[in-house]
């Protein structure tokens, strides 16, 4: 079978899976893998989690799909749960990431509407990822994703990541135009970059002197990742608006954008809509992953294990001229290298059975489910050295 009738958006490796159990898959031959990207921070929980499975299963067979037009109780159900969890007030149920970040943007757009303000201003982080869509484009940095997107919608000012005094200046220069701050706790595709400590913390206290919205991207960072339910909570804040997606529906496809305060109210009846967003299976199978977390103290593990790799990779590494830093928080962890190295995703799978992800050229992305042990941790370790020891 060949992929001639796909358009060519990836270049994927020539390795087809057949079937996942927790931490590994298994490809078409029968090899097994140990998967330390789950689908790029979505399977949380892992492949093939039997309360995952047994929900798609039982739901799929009572009801799929009734539309937005009916209440569906799956989705108040799992709405007041994220509410709970986060401190937010309301939700938007979505099908995608991009499409959470373009609902948190139409309300950026609505709150300057009704401040008055013609041509509102949404500041946004240079190195950051937000989406494909050509609104989510916009806000995102890198050439590479932009190039023959042009002319892409504005309104969009960029500053310096874990840059307060550059905020200060937009401010200086643009005044009542801006509304919005749009960021990632951590810059996931950007190369795993974290915010400066007690970052997050003084953003808040400037969006609430300058009457800014405080909008955080946790579609990677969110659902466990970082040790908490979001990585916001490290710092002891809430955002007014927040998007997630990925380990949500831990690859049941789902998004999300909640708020609070003026942020909740601003949508109404016909302002905003998904044909398909918040359908009785997504939001049971997201009620289902954020059960499993809970009963399973995933969260507990997620910050225990990512000490864990991350202590290891530096005794492991640090001493490598070719590795320039290593990085991160929880289970989302980077190993930025002193240059790209070529096939590294192909030369980890095929060599050392280890799926892993690289971003940005030279970024060894690390983002295992939050069920990992200390002997997985091992094994990733010993694979990531041997990757290394040998360039």
């Amino acid at each position: 079978m060949t992929a001639t009738h796909l358009m060519s958006t990836y270049q994927p490796l020539a390795l087809s899976f057949a079937k996942g159990l927790g931490t590994r898959l298994w490809d078409q031959s029968g090899r097994e893998y140990l998967d330390a990207v789950a689908g790029v921070a979505v399977t949380n929980v892992g492949h093939s989690h039997p309360r995952v499975v047994s929900a798609i299963t039982e739901q799929a067979g009572l009801l799929l799909h009734t539309s937005n037009l009916y209440s569906i109780d799956w989705q108040q159900r799992l709405a007041e749960k994220l509410t709970a969890l986060s401190g937010l007030e309301r939700v938007f149920f979505n099908n995608s990431g991009a499409e959470a970040n373009e609902t948190a943007l139409k309300l950026a757009r609505l709150y300057g509407w009704h401040k008055g303000v013609e041509q509102p201003l949404v500041v946004v982080m240079e190195n950051a990822f937000h989406g494909r869509t050509l609104g989510t484009l916009s806000a995102s940095d890198g050439p590479a994703v932009r190039l023959g997107f042009h002319p892409l919608p504005g309104g969009f000012l960029k500053v310096p990541f874990g840059d307060l005094a550059a905020l200060d200046k937009a401010h200086q220069a643009y005044g009542q135009r801006i509304v919005a701050v749009l960021m990632e706790p951590i810059q996931g595709e950007g190369g795993v970059q974290l915010a400066p400590t007690g970052y997050l913390k003084a953003l808040r206290a400037l969006c609430d002197r300058r009457n800014w919205l405080l909008m955080l991207d946790e579609i990677q960072t969110g659902i466990g990742r970082t040790g908490q339910w979001f990585a916001f909570q490290h710092e002891g804040i809430v955002p007014d608006i927040m998007t997630l997606a990925k380990g949500l529906g831990n690859g049941v496809p789902i998004g999300a954008c909640l708020a609070r305060g003026k942020a909740a109210e601003l949508f109404t009846p016909g302002s905003h809509g998904s044909t398909f967003g918040g359908n009785p299976l997504a939001c049971r199978v997201g009620c289902t992953v954020l059960e499993i977390i809970e009963e399973q103290g995933l969260l507990a593990n997620a910050k225990r294990q990512g000490e864990l790799l991350l202590a290891r990779l530096h005794a492991e590494l640090d001493d490598y001229p070719n590795v320039l830093a290593i990085r991160g928080q929880g289970l989302m962890i980077g190993i930025e290298l002193a240059q790209p190295i070529r096939d590294l995703t192909l030369i980890a799978a095929r060599d050392h059975g280890l799926l892993i992800n690289v971003t940005r050229g030279k970024t060894i992305r690390l983002l295992p489910p939050l069920t990992i042990d200390e002997r997985e941790v091992e094994m990733i370790v010993r694979g990531i050295g041997r990757l290394v020891s040998v360039q």
